[in-house]
């Protein structure tokens, strides 16, 4: 059943929000695969928008190859990240890299696998914490950042 709505009632409607996926790819060694993104440098997970039609363990899966020529088995949902400003959700699973082999692609100009030292030292705080949170065995994690940094919990 298609809904239309008048422009009314599209003035009213409560902002819409968009799905990401992410992975928190980890190595037997411990290191922890990340990317430094095309669009704006920095480094983060790779990931990217959750499309219509896909289970979000099948994104994380197709997002990562994509962004890094690695192939993944998706585990355990280890977080739930909201971007109050930009109105996102991320859900971020911790992978074992199943195959492949590493690349960029068109989304990123470098792929690493670090340390959680050099995650913390080339990431963000609100991006780093989404891997260190995978880390620690206590999840999942529900965060919230106002696009800079985390909202302490309430």
């Amino acid at each position: 059943m298609l809904l239309y709505m008048s422009q009314s009632q599209e003035a009213t409607s409560p902002p819409l929000h968009s799905v990401s996926v992410a992975g928190v790819v980890v190595r037997e060694d411990g290191h922890l695969l990340a990317i430094r993104r095309a669009d704006i440098g920095t480094w983060e997970l790779p990931g990217g928008i959750l499309e219509l039609d896909e289970t979000p363990e099948a994104g994380v899966a197709r997002e990562v190859w994509e962004e890094t020529g690695i192939h993944v088995e998706v585990n355990d949902l280890t977080g739930v990240y909201k971007n109050t400003t930009r109105g996102i959700v991320a859900l971020i699973f911790r992978c074992k890299p199943s195959g492949g082999t590493k690349r960029t692609s068109s989304e990123s100009t470098a792929v690493s696998w670090l340390t959680p030292d050099e995650v913390s030292e080339r990431m963000s705080e609100v991006y780093a914490i989404r891997l260190l949170d995978a880390l620690d065995g206590n999840g999942p994690h529900v965060r919230s950042r106002d696009g800079k940094q985390l909202i302490p919990a309430e």
